[in-house]
């Protein structure tokens, strides 16, 4: 079948409309956000611009509304469950899940209740890896340090204080870490945050000052310094590479 001349127009009534694709780097920062376990940017994600507008930057799949979504629905279940199991999430688990999830938006009657479920879905995945990611480590101090780092992400996050909140030596708390989760304690924040920022920066109007803040970096300057050498970008540099995709 040679699709060229329906190519052509639907590129020509794109440009006409001024119609944008959300960007790979912005869509894939999502499902990252999803596989990371990070599951509080996810919820901002779907709060803040897919609840939103959730037609945003997507094609029409299909002319009747609720169908449209539904296809939208089932890709972004294939790419969820796709980029969770080269996270970790076992295939059969990850398949089955897309599976249950698929059967569900089948008996959704609007385009509300499936954007409902898409929420609900991408926080069960995220909330399914964040699990996987704290059981890869063994003892129940990591998993809960782990845990403790995600919902203080905000705050000076420092070993002496997670092991007060854990009741247990810093000094142990420092090694177990190193020896569960093969990096430093500091530099699993640094790279927590680092990972939130990029969402922040894809996903949000937030400034890169309000993203300091909020990530608890004690300067702008220091939140721009320690993004570079993470991503070897800055943070503005970024934000255009990944719009330009």
């Amino acid at each position: 079948m040679n699709t060229n001349r329906d190519l052509n127009y639907r590129l020509y009534i794109q440009r006409e409309e001024d119609f944008k694709r959300t960007s790979f780097n912005r869509e894939f920062n999502h499902y990252h956000a999803v596989s990371s376990g990070d599951v509080e940017q996810v919820k901002r994600n779907y709060e803040e611009r897919i609840k939103v507008n959730f037609s945003e930057g997507k094609g029409t799949l299909s002319d009747d509304p609720v169908r449209n979504v539904r296809y939208h629905f089932i890709i972004s279940v294939a790419m969820t469950s796709r980029i969770c199991i080269m996270d970790g999430m076992n295939h059969d688990v990850a398949y089955t899940l897309s599976d249950i999830y698929i059967r569900k938006a089948d008996k959704c009657n609007s385009g509300d209740e499936l954007i409902i479920l898409l929420g609900e879905m991408f926080v069960d995945f995220a909330e399914r890896m964040r699990e996987l990611k704290k059981n890869n480590a063994t003892s129940i101090h990591i998993r809960k340090c782990i845990d403790y780092i995600y919902e203080h992400l905000a705050d000076k996050l420092t070993v002496v204080n997670a092991a007060e909140h854990l009741k247990i030596d810093p000094t142990y708390l420092s090694k177990l870490f190193i020896q569960e989760t093969g990096i430093s304690f500091r530099q699993f924040i640094i790279n927590t945050k680092i990972n939130a920022a990029k969402n922040m920066i894809m996903n949000s109007e937030l400034s890169f000052l309000e993203i300091s803040l909020a990530l608890g970096f004690s300067s702008q300057s220091a939140f721009i310094s320690t993004f570079k050498k993470i991503t070897g970008e800055t943070p503005g540099n970024y934000k255009k590479l990944s719009h330009d995709l």
